[in-house]
């Protein structure tokens, strides 16, 4: 399991609260629909991926790739699972797009007018992007120190617990008392000899992922447990093994082999997550300036009898 990530108060600073979603889905993105079209692929070009006449080429996937922050391309890289999920959702989404090309389909008034409003958003997006850039040298150490010094009392991590285990999963219910006794006997053994723990999860464990590392989970904290598991860590030792502990998936001996206490997380630790939530803010404060500034241009007016007609009516 991963090493959790720093737990930042809510109360800290709340304009530095920046939540990003990343939906890895062909057709989230109006500019994707704009260019899905015209949809026939280039023949005999390089391709990851055909589907009669579609494909997905390298560049395309590429480009996927370079949208997303550094972290999450690294975790795409790693899981093929997803990337092919992708792949195969975007050529049958080419697929439907390019009959629908076929019939004219983009020209339909109600399709070309939410064409039209999806290009604005991209050119007003972007184009306000470009105006709002912040400085290269912003924030300064001084104002990334400040900022940490504002929130300093949530800036915290959670207590994490190093665990390792044997797994014995119960598929079936005729099995539970064998399956129970298997665990009872390796969590006498491992008791006798914990050192000899990594050996017995090696052998007998049946999750393989942690198996391999000798039963190791990895640092985590104990809201990422399950719920019998996590009762049974909080009551060990350090170095300690547990008698087997019954969750709904089967048996579980546990180790705890490292425990790390709550801490308020160093400035180091927090220098690139507060320095991109500071420039994030501050290309909002840009942008909205800039955008306050337009309406100081001309003369503002609203004809409130209009707006109470349309209001009125019934859509």
């Amino acid at each position: 399991m991963k090493k959790p990530a720093m737990v930042i108060g809510a109360g800290a600073v709340a304009l530095l609260v920046v939540a990003v979603a990343l939906v890895v889905r062909p057709g989230s993105d109006p500019v994707a629909a704009q260019q899905s079209s015209p949809v026939a692929a280039v023949a005999g070009g390089p391709a990851v991926a055909r589907l009669g006449n579609q494909q997905v080429s390298p560049d395309e996937l590429q480009a996927l790739l370079a949208t997303v922050p550094p972290e999450t391309r690294e975790q795409l890289r790693g899981n093929r699972q997803a990337l092919e999920r992708w792949i195969r959702t975007r050529l049958a989404e080419k697929a439907v797009l390019e009959q629908a090309d076929a019939q004219g389909w983009a020209q339909r008034p109600e399709v070309a007018r939410q064409t039209r409003a999806a290009t604005e958003q991209i050119v007003f997006r972007d184009y306000l992007r470009s105006v709002s850039e912040v400085p290269a040298d912003y924030p300064s150490a001084t104002e990334l120190q400040q900022a940490y010094d504002a929130g300093k009392a949530n800036w915290q991590t959670p207590a994490l617990y190093r665990v390792s285990q044997i797994f014995l999963g119960v598929n079936d219910p005729q099995a539970l008392e064998p399956v129970r006794k298997q665990a009872a006997e390796l969590s006498k053994k491992a008791q006798a000899t914990p050192a000899e723990f990594a050996a017995l999860a090696t052998q007998y464990s049946q999750d393989r992922v942690t198996a391999e590392r000798g039963g190791d989970s990895g640092l985590q904290p104990l809201q990422q447990l399950v719920p019998e598991v996590r009762g049974a860590v909080a009551r060990l030792k350090v170095g300690a093994v547990s008698d087997p502990v019954q969750s709904a998936a089967g048996f579980h001996v546990i180790k705890l082999t490292e425990q790390q206490p709550a801490r308020t997380a160093t400035l180091d630790e927090l220098r690139d997550q507060l320095t991109q939530a500071l420039r994030a803010q501050r290309q909002e404060q840009i942008a909205q300036a800039y955008l306050d500034g337009m309406l100081n241009t001309a003369t503002l007016s609203i004809d409130g009898a209009e707006l109470n007609k349309i209001l009125e009516e019934k859509l």
